[in-house]
């Protein structure tokens, strides 16, 4: 008769030794990794055109940002996961391969990947201290949804529509996004 064991766990130190030397992506969830796989034409037009709005508005300035090859830490949750964008404006948070305080985290939605980006990453996210913005950004359709942090700490939720701007406020950077410039080139099929 075969008997249980306790599957090994991965310190956070092997994952990150092991990230650095390695040709896949994985992300880490409490000393367990999961291979990250490759995204769609439209999931890269999105996330380079959120990259490329939030880096053109950041230039000079004490914010990096940061598309899906920077890691997130997260350590009240012993995580580590690769965004699609990140915006980091906290002069401390200076390690090359990973951020801890982001200001702003875009995650565009697959249908592979969007119940782990709107339940496990968003309940690890929100406890973030420094995290100001989520942004869930449809890549099957125009649609943008989005929590801020507001004064006393609450989250709230909506939906980027039509012509309305997003306006991302964070210590030392202040910025706008609207649905035409995150979806810019984007060909939906009709």
């Amino acid at each position: 008769m075969s008997s249980l064991r306790k599957p090994d766990l991965l310190s956070l130190n092997d994952y990150l030794d092991g990230e650095l030397h390695s040709e896949l992506r994985h992300e880490f969830v409490d000393g367990r990794v999961y291979a990250m796989a490759g995204a769609s034409e439209r999931h890269n037009r999105i996330a380079g055109n959120v990259f490329f709005r939030l880096r053109s508005r950041s230039g000079g300035g004490p914010c990096g940002v940061y598309i899906s090859d920077m890691k997130i830490r997260v350590d009240a949750a012993n995580v580590c996961y690769y965004p699609d964008v990140a915006l980091v404006c906290e002069p401390d948070d200076d390690d090359p391969y990973l951020k801890r305080k982001p200001c702003l985290i875009a995650e565009v939605l697959s249908p592979t990947t969007e119940a782990t980006d709107r339940r496990e990453k968003w309940a690890v996210y929100e406890s973030i201290p420094s995290l100001r913005y989520y942004l869930l950004i449809a890549s099957e359709q125009r649609r943008v949804e989005y929590f801020a942090r507001v004064p006393g700490g609450e989250w709230e939720i909506a939906t980027l529509d039509g012509d309305e701007v997003l306006t991302v406020s964070c210590p030392g950077y202040g910025g706008l996004l609207t649905l035409d410039e995150i979806y810019e080139d984007v060909v939906f099929a009709v």
